[in-house]
């Protein structure tokens, strides 16, 4: 039986992807996820393809072996180990035909096979056969063009590209020196750990002059400030035991985390809806997209480690306004139900009822209102994984630069502003009639006048406008255990 996975929404008191391929399901075994048992995905076999390509019948010119030889001798910049796609290996150019269409395949749908996704990974490549498609384009002399149309053609993938370049070459100059633990280091502070500061900063931030004097100024200040940023840590300046972690990773871990992004982008569809919504998980950030340009972006309360938020794709179908919370059973075990006994009085405090389930079984539910856990609004999306995203009365945590804190789900910081943005141009739902629903406590239903695609992503590399490659923690450690995945193929 797979890990009890609880449910995603906490209580009250307390951006540049498919919903799952049904040939490459997950396996057919129960799993509990978002505090109820659900049934993955069941596996459909596929239906068998009669039509074989004679692939030993192909004859290249030394032109197109040529072409074959200089993309399969550039398969590393795309993540892939030294080595793993080499030309020089292929005496015989049935072995390089070969090799070509094993690196086609990776290239567009990433190296992991079906069998080696976790349940949380729901986001699932389609299947690709490079066969046909290579012959074709080896018959209509269209080689190189294809070749290059294989990787994500998405600018975050591409930048990824460039962005391990440049700490390849970091690491192949040495790469950093940890700085030694101490004190925090902050705006005068001196010495030889202020020294060791800017040289590691230097490493990443090609704008530091580095002096070597040992006294902290005003130009470290910004330069500590920018690399805080780019770890989505708070901006203070200081150097604090958190800045200092993320400054002494080393550059081999954030070559893996650019790797395992890299590999992530290709599970993507080839092309993604204009209009859609994205969830960073990891940095707990959401974006609307209209019409391939960002319009809206809010920040967000992601599930913490051990409750993790699923990578997956749907579409949100409706919205409920003014939502009751049915608790699920291992919430109400867990966690309510000590309270009750502890402090009588607790449900009825939080407006908890409990509710029969016939068989002398109960269940509960906390009834909408100002103390509901899912707030005024619940965005709703087939998944089979129960989570949903969601406003809450609990509003500091939006505050803070670490917002892993739900049971799974996605809490949203705007959650009005992004129903009336989906309901817009409906008829029906006007701002002033979502408004007055709200104010007057009903539950009710508004199911989308169109549709809008919803994309759950682990992003923790990415490169912003400014060329620099942006890091985030791995809080599940889906970046390690990727890399260590492909590692062992």
């Amino acid at each position: 039986m797979m890990r009890v996975k609880r449910s995603c929404a906490l209580l009250a008191a307390s951006l540049s992807l498919l919903v799952v391929d049904a040939a490459q399901a997950q396996s057919q075994r129960p799993v509990l996820a978002g505090g109820r048992q659900v049934q993955n995905v069941p596996l459909v076999a596929p239906r068998p393809n009669t039509f074989q390509p004679d692939i030993s019948a192909v004859q290249l010119r030394p032109d197109q072996v040529e072409i074959l030889r200089r993309v399969l001798g550039d398969a590393h910049t795309h993540g892939f180990k030294l080595g793993q796609f080499a030309p020089e290996r292929a005496q015989t150019q049935a072995q390089l035909i070969g090799m070509t269409l094993a690196y086609a395949k990776a290239v567009r749908t990433g190296q992991l096979p079906a069998s080696g996704f976790k349940n949380e990974w729901g986001l699932r490549p389609a299947a690709y056969d490079p066969t046909i498609d290579f012959i074709n384009a080896v018959q209509q002399d269209r080689l190189a063009p294809w070749l290059d149309g294989l990787p994500p053609p998405y600018t975050g993938y591409q930048t990824l590209r460039v962005g391990l370049a440049t700490y390849r070459d970091i690491a192949a100059r040495g790469g950093w020196q940890p700085i030694a633990a101490g004190p925090d280091l902050k705006e005068g502070s001196t010495g030889a750990r202020v020294v060791a500061l800017e040289a590691r900063l230097a490493a990443e931030d090609p704008t530091i002059a580095v002096d070597g004097a040992p006294i902290f100024d005003a130009a470290l200040t910004q330069a500590v400030q920018r690399a805080q940023k780019r770890f989505g840590l708070n901006p203070s300046g200081i150097v604090s035991k958190q800045t200092l972690a993320a400054l002494n990773t080393p550059v081999e871990q954030r070559i893996d985390q650019i790797n395992a992004n890299m590999e992530r982008w290709r599970w993507l569809p080839q092309t993604l809806p204009a209009d859609r919504i994205q969830v960073n998980v990891a940095a707990a950030i959401l974006s609307v997209f209209s019409r391939d340009t960002p319009t809206l972006t809010m920040r967000a309360v992601t599930g913490r480690p051990g409750d993790e938020t699923p990578m997956l794709q749907s579409m949100i179908h409706s919205i409920v306004l003014n939502p009751p919370w049915n608790v699920p059973q291992s919430i109400a075990t867990k966690e309510l139900w000590p309270k009750e006994r502890k402090s009588p009085g607790y449900f009825r405090r939080n407006d908890f009822i409990v509710i029969p389930t016939g068989g002398g079984g109960s269940r509960l539910q906390q009834k909408a209102g100002p103390l509901a856990a899912l707030g005024k609004v619940k965005f709703d999306f087939n998944n089979p994984y129960g989570v949903y995203l969601h406003d809450t009365p609990s509003r500091a945590r939006f505050d803070s630069f670490s917002r892993l804190a739900s049971h799974g789900c996605v809490r949203l910081q705007k959650p009005i502003e992004l129903a009336k943005a989906l309901l817009a141009g409906d008829p029906v739902w006007t701002n002033e009639k979502i408004d007055a629903t709200l104010a007057g406590g009903d539950t009710v239903r508004a199911k989308l006048p169109q549709q809008i695609a919803v994309f759950l992503l682990y992003w923790t590399a990415y490169v912003t406008p400014d060329g620099q490659v942006n890091f985030r923690d791995d809080p599940y450690g889906w970046d390690r255990d990727l890399v260590q995945r492909i590692a062992a193929l």
